[in-house]
C-alpha cells in the first residue's frame, strides 16, 4: 500500500477512534451528571426525613444515594474519562468532576452509614422511650459504631483536603460551583464527626447501659451572673437506666440545699484565697470560679450531704440554651404561665417571672413546672432531629452546656472538650485569655448587662513573650424605677446599680501588668486559679452607664510565628460583642 494511502487510512482510523472515545465520553459524562444530580436531590430528601424523625425512610434514601454516588464514581473512573482528563482544554474540568464524584461516593458509602446507625440506636434507646433490654441493646449498637464514625472522620478530612487542593481558577463555572458546594458540605461535616464519635463512645455509659446512673442538673440563672454563666438556682436529678431517663427529684439551691457552716470539701488554697470559702459553703457560689469541674465536685458533695444520694455526674445549662432547644421542639406549655417558645424563653425565665410572680415559693414552683414540661418534651423529641442537633451544637459552642463525670475514664474523654468548662491549654501560638464575670450586687440585674471585649496582640518582648491588649466594656440597660424586690435583691452597690467583678485570666505563665478604667490607671486585685494569674476589677454601673476597662497582659514564652490568641468569656443573656486580632510574627 502506498505510503500516502497508509497515512490516510491511519488518519481515518484515528478520527474514528477519537470520535468513538468522544461519543463514549459524552455518554459517560451525561450518565455521571444524571447520577450526581439525583444524588443532590436525595441529600435534600435525606435531610427532610431526618428532621421528621423518619429513620426508616432515611435509610432507604441513603441506600439510593449510595447507588447513585457509586455509579457516578464508576462513570468518572473509566479509561475514556482518564484519557480525556489528560487533554489540555477540558482535562481539568473532567478531573474535578471525578474528584466530586469520588467525594460524594465516600460520604454516601463510608461516612453516612455509621452516622445513621448511631442515630437509629439513639432513637431506639431514648427518643422512642423503649428502655429496658431493647434500650440496652440499642445503646450497645451506638457504642459499637463509635470506631466507624472515627474512621469516617478521617475519610471526610481526606476528601476535603483533596478537593481543597484542586486549582479551581480555570474550571468551568458549573464545575467550580459543584466543587465548592461539596467542599462547603464537608466543611460542615468534618468538625462534627470527631465529637459525634466521642459522644457515641460516651453516651451509652452515661445513659445507663452498664447500670443505672444519676445526674445533678444545675440551671444557671443568668440574671445573677457567675463565672460559668449564672447562679445555680433550680436543679433536677435525673436517672438514666438502659436508655430510660426520668426526673427523680427537683429542688432549688437556696431552699433544698441551703448553706453550710464550713466548706463541704477541702478547697484549693489558690481558689479559696481568690474566691473565699464561699465556694464550698454556698451552693449559689460554687461557680465563682470558671473551672466547672471544681464547681461540679462541690455541688455534688453539697447534694450528697443534704440528700444522702451520690450522683454519677453534674451537668449545667441555662435559659439561652433552652431557647435554642425550643427551636427544635416547638412551644412547650408550662403550668402557671404562657407556653415557652424559642422567642420568649429567655425573657420569661429571667425577667417576666420576677415581675409577675412576687412570692419566692411561687417562683420556685413555676421553675420546677417549666423544667419538667421542657424535659418531657425533649425526651419525646427524636434524637436524629437535625434541628435538635444544631441547637445542641450552638449551646455547646457557647459554653452553655457543661458536663462533669465522677467516672475517671469518662471525665478524661470530656476533658479538653468545650463540655468540660475549663480554659483550653495554651500552645505556642494560641495563648488564651479568659474574661469571667461575677455579680457583686446580690441582685438579678444581670439581665440588663451588656458586654463587649476586644483582644489584640502587642509588641514582641526580648524574653520571648508578647504583650496583649484587652478592652472590656460593660453597660447597664436597667430601668431607673419599677423593679420588684426579687430583682433588686440585696442592692450591695445601691439599688438599680449593677456591681460586677471582672476577672481576667492571663495566659499560662503570663500575667496582668496594668489596668486603666475609664481613662484612669487603677489598682486591681490579683490571685491565682488553676495555675493562671488573675486580675480582679470591680465595675459599678448605674442605669444607662457604661464603663471601659483596658488591661495590658504579658503571655508566657511563645513561638516566633504569627500569634492568634483565644478569648473565652462568661456566657450571657445576649452574646458578647467580641473582636480578636492576630499579631504578626516577631523578627528575632
Amino acid at each position: 500500500m502506498p505510503t500516502r494511502r497508509k497515512a490516510v487510512v491511519a488518519a481515518v482510523v484515528l478520527v474514528l477512534i477519537v470520535a468513538g472515545l468522544g461519543l463514549r465520553l459524552l455518554t459517560v459524562a451525561s450518565s455521571a451528571t444524571g447520577h450526581l444530580q439525583r444524588a443532590a436531590t436525595l441529600v435534600e430528601d435525606l435531610e427532610r426525613q431526618l428532621r421528621a424523625g423518619d429513620l426508616d425512610g432515611a435509610r432507604r434514601t441513603a441506600a439510593d444515594l449510595r447507588r447513585q454516588a457509586g455509579e457516578a464514581r464508576d462513570d468518572t473512573h473509566g479509561p475514556s474519562w482518564w484519557l480525556a482528563s489528560s487533554l489540555p482544554a477540558a482535562g481539568d474540568d473532567l478531573a474535578a468532576v471525578a474528584a466530586v464524584a469520588t467525594a460524594v461516593d465516600a460520604l454516601a458509602d463510608r461516612v453516612l452509614p455509621p452516622l445513621l446507625d448511631a442515630a437509629d440506636g439513639m432513637a431506639t434507646a431514648v427518643g422512642r422511650g423503649s428502655g429496658g433490654d431493647d434500650g440496652a441493646e440499642a445503646l450497645q449498637r451506638v457504642r459499637s459504631v463509635a470506631p466507624r464514625i472515627a474512621e469516617a472522620a478521617t475519610v471526610a478530612r481526606n476528601e476535603r483536603a483533596r478537593l481543597a487542593g484542586l486549582d479551581r481558577g480555570g474550571l468551568d463555572p458549573r464545575v467550580r460551583t459543584a466543587v465548592e458546594q461539596v467542599l462547603s458540605g464537608l466543611d460542615r461535616v468534618v468538625p462534627v464527626l470527631e465529637p459525634v464519635a466521642r459522644a457515641a463512645a460516651l453516651l451509652p455509659g452515661l445513659l445507663g447501659v452498664d447500670g443505672p446512673r444519676t445526674y445533678l442538673v444545675l440551671f444557671q440563672n443568668l440574671a445573677e451572673v457567675r463565672a460559668t454563666g449564672g447562679m445555680p438556682g433550680a436543679f433536677v436529678v435525673l436517672q438514666a437506666d438502659r436508655g430510660t431517663i426520668g426526673i427523680v427529684e427537683q429542688g432549688t439551691a437556696a431552699t433544698t440545699l441551703g448553706t453550710f457552716p464550713a466548706p463541704v470539701l477541702p478547697l484549693d488554697p489558690d481558689q479559696e484565697e481568690l474566691h473565699t470559702d464561699r465556694l464550698g459553703r454556698f451552693p449559689a457560689d460554687v461557680n465563682l470560679t470558671p473551672d466547672f469541674p471544681t464547681a461540679a465536685i462541690l455541688a455534688r458533695e453539697m447534694y450528697r450531704v443534704r440528700s444522702g444520694r451520690t450522683v454519677d455526674g453534674v451537668l449545667a445549662t441555662d435559659p439561652v440554651a433552652l431557647s435554642y432547644l425550643l427551636r427544635a421542639t416547638g412551644p412547650v406549655p408550662v403550668p402557671s404561665g404562657p407556653p415557652l417558645t424559642a422567642e420568649n424563653a429567655v425573657k420569661q425565665l429571667l425577667s417576666e417571672v420576677y415581675l409577675t410572680i412576687a412570692a419566692e415559693p411561687a417562683q420556685d414552683a413555676y421553675f420546677a413546672g417549666a423544667a419538667r414540661a421542657v424535659f418531657d418534651r425533649l425526651v419525646s423529641t427524636t434524637a436524629a432531629d437535625p434541628d435538635l442537633y444544631r441547637a445542641l451544637s450552638q449551646a455547646v459552642a457557647e459554653r452553655r452546656l457543661l458536663a462533669w463525670s465522677a467516672h475517671p475514664e469518662e471525665q478524661q474523654a470530656i476533658a479538653g472538650t468545650v463540655f468540660a468548662g475549663t480554659l483550653p491549654e495554651d500552645d505556642g501560638d494560641r495563648p488564651t485569655v479568659g474574661v469571667f464575670l461575677n455579680d457583686g450586687t446580690g441582685a438579678k440585674l444581670g439581665y440588663y448587662l451588656t458586654r463587649a471585649a476586644e483582644l489584640t496582640v502587642g509588641p514582641c518582648l526580648e524574653d520571648g513573650t508578647r504583650q496583649l491588649g484587652l478592652t472590656v466594656t460593660l453597660g447597664s440597660n436597667a430601668p431607673r424605677t419599677g423593679l420588684p424586690r426579687s430583682v433588686l435583691g440585696l442592692g450591695l452597690a445601691g439599688e438599680y446599680t449593677i456591681r460586677t467583678n471582672v476577672m481576667v485570666y492571663a495566659p499560662t505563665d503570663g500575667m496582668p501588668v496594668a489596668v486603666v478604667q475609664d481613662g484612669k490607671a487603677v489598682e486591681f486585685g490579683t490571685g491565682m486559679d488553676k495555675g493562671r494569674a488573675v486580675a480582679v476589677i470591680p465595675v459599678d454601673l448605674a442605669p444607662g452607664a457604661r464603663s471601659t476597662v483596658k488591661l495590658a497582659l504579658i503571655t508566657g514564652p511563645v513561638r516566633n510565628g504569627a500569634l492568634t490568641p483565644r478569648l473565652v468569656t462568661t456566657p450571657g443573656v445576649a452574646p458578647w460583642a467580641l473582636q480578636v486580632r492576630s499579631g504578626a510574627a516577631c523578627s528575632r
